[in-house]
């Protein structure tokens, strides 16, 4: 293992991972879903002095992980559901930790009506193929 000199490096390994090491310069991030990937974009404060008009920010594309989970309708079948990738979730924890975000009740019910519409998306999906099923009964 390479050591570096910079200070946090240890504090923050998936964040070195992804080669981000300037933690300070960190603003805020979001996260979206994309297909079956999470699009990850890191914003970094503006530099003092720096004729900069839009912040700098990276963007980062993890392909999310498919689970297989039991499925309630049948014996022995399984189906899939995709789940945030584990380093991903990692990689999050610590900017939660660097960018210190206080969310407000309003950007936390956001969040939550987004994981419910998911929820009802992967719901009605299932609910439409055990239709299908019946019909072919």
């Amino acid at each position: 293992m390479h050591h570096s000199h910079k200070q946090g490096s240890f504090m923050y390994p998936n964040l070195t991972s992804i080669s981000i090491d300037n933690y300070n310069d960190i603003k805020r991030y979001t996260l979206r879903q994309e297909g079956g990937y999470d699009i990850l974009k890191i914003y970094f404060k503006k530099e003092n002095g720096a004729h900069q008009l839009f912040s700098k920010s990276v963007k980062f594309k993890f392909p999310r992980q498919n689970k297989k989970i039991p499925s309630d309708s049948h014996k022995n079948t399984f189906q899939n559901i995709s789940e945030i990738n584990t380093n991903l979730r990692n990689i999050i924890k610590e900017l939660d930790t660097v960018t210190h975000e206080i969310k407000t009740k309003s950007e936390i019910k956001l969040e939550l009506i987004n994981e419910i519409q998911h929820l009802g998306v992967v719901f009605n999906a299932k609910i439409q193929e055990i239709e299908e099923k019946i019909k072919r009964l």
